[in-house]
């Protein structure tokens, strides 16, 4: 009668209109997940205090424990003293593991350092800093968790250690990672101890770059977006010192070759043209599409180490060129349109 009742009850609250879609399965997610964002918020730096550290026992460690338990039935059903020993030998080494389990997390600092930009559909790169502020004990075996990746380390005592976690992204925008777990079940994996940790790092990520049709601009949008044809290259007018960036194609390699510093070939078409990328050239197409055509068109340019400047409908890039004006292009493009973000 009492399972009976317990079940009608379920039924009536997944079946309730207070109750939220999907069921007590769901209400009760949600009802953990906001204590667990309350007691463990958002930060840069997380320092695994004894308030955000959980432990349990693991399969092993409830086998063992049963195993405790028959051992002990049989000690009290003989009356055997070497059979009493063995068991409470056994039973002060499980706590004992508790306590080495527990202290294993303890105090141990995890730093987001930084996120790398990517495009849809691409696993974005997250950076981490582990470090331990004990001078005699290290952490031994942790393990940082995320859905599709997982990295083991061990961190010195008094040191630190850098590891990288990916996550795939789905759209442009930012991306803020889902929890981190941080476990371990040192030294005897009977328990596990692990805590869960929300960084307050995120990653951009860009418009997916699709090659522009002719089609697809407008006829006062410039010919010169089919950049397929622009093949050739004006007058050379003069050479300057590499940079960081520049494309391979204007790099001068046969004095390079002669043993000489790199040098970057100067063209007249690639210093007298402003090529302004405006969103206003692209009547036809969804917001996503236009976005995606902009990307692959800059793309083309800073490849080329041209001239480049953008137009959108809430802001305006000044013509300029190198590895900065991509990159300021790009988040700008990747922000349009995103309700409260910044895209300057």
């Amino acid at each position: 009668m009492g399972m009976l009742w317990w079940r009608s009850c379920v039924a009536k609250s997944m079946l309730s209109p207070a109750s939220p879609k999907g069921g007590l399965k769901n209400f009760l997610l949600q009802r953990y997940r906001r204590w667990l964002n309350r007691r463990l918020p958002p930060a840069r730096t997380i320092v695994l205090e004894q308030r955000r550290l959980f432990i349990f026992p693991t399969r092993q460690g409830f086998l063992f424990a049963l195993t405790l338990l028959i051992m002990l039935l049989t000690a009290i059903n003989y009356q055997n003293n070497l059979a009493y020993g063995l068991t409470f030998w056994l039973a002060m080494l499980f706590i004992v593991a508790v306590h080495f389990t527990h202290a294993n997390l303890l105090k141990l600092e995890i730093t987001g350092v930084r996120a790398e930009s990517v495009y849809p559909g691409q696993h974005a790169e997250f950076c981490f800093r582990i470090s331990c502020s004990r001078s005699r004990q290290g952490y031994r075996a942790v393990k940082l968790v995320w859905p599709g990746s997982e990295v083991l380390v061990d961190v010195p005592a008094g040191g630190e250690i850098d590891v990288s976690l990916h996550h795939k992204v789905t759209a442009r925008g930012w991306f803020n990672p889902p929890r981190l777990r941080i476990e371990s079940t040192y030294p005897l994996g009977l328990l596990r101890c692990w805590s869960f940790a929300y960084f307050d790092v995120r990653a951009l990520v860009w418009p997916q770059p699709i090659r522009v049709e002719r089609l697809a601009f407008s006829s006062a949008g410039k010919a010169g977006y089919d950049l397929s044809e622009q093949e050739g290259l004006d007058d050379l007018m003069g050479f300057r010192d590499y940079r960081i960036g520049d494309a391979p194609r204007l790099i001068d390699w046969r004095s390079h070759a002669r043993g000489l510093p790199l040098q970057t070939k100067l063209y007249s078409s690639l210093v007298d043209e402003d090529n302004w990328l405006d969103w206003q050239d692209f009547p036809a197409g969804t917001v996503e599409q236009k976005l995606s055509w902009l990307c692959w068109l800059l793309l083309q340019h800073h490849s080329r180490g041209e001239n480049f400047g953008l137009r959108l409908p809430e802001l305006e890039l000044p013509v300029a060129a190198g590895d900065r004006q991509r990159d300021r292009a790009l988040r700008a493009l990747a922000l349009h349109d995103l309700n409260g973000e910044s895209a300057g």
